[in-house]
């Protein structure tokens, strides 16, 4: 498991699909949740506001994964330099 981890281009590609997940469960969650509110039964709806949740929270593990593995590559790639 922490071998994935190792790399920081694996930590990177991740990052990008939790961003990308993250906006596209939010972005749904809001539209189902707030304006077609009205077609969707109890459990729907508990569904759709929990997006409306776990969609901010994969956006911000997603850019702090983003940031350390960008972080990891700018160190990476400096100390090479002076190598």
């Amino acid at each position: 498991m922490y071998g994935f981890f190792d790399s920081a281009q694996r930590v990177l590609k991740l990052s990008h699909v939790l961003l990308f997940g993250g906006l596209i469960m939010l972005v749904v969650g809001t539209v189902l949740a707030y304006w077609l509110d009205a077609y969707l039964r109890l459990g729907q709806l508990v569904a759709a506001h929990a997006l409306t949740i776990l969609g901010p929270t994969a956006i911000k593990l997603g850019y702090v994964m983003r940031l350390l593995s960008c972080n990891r590559l700018r160190l990476a790639s400096s100390s090479a330099a002076s190598a």
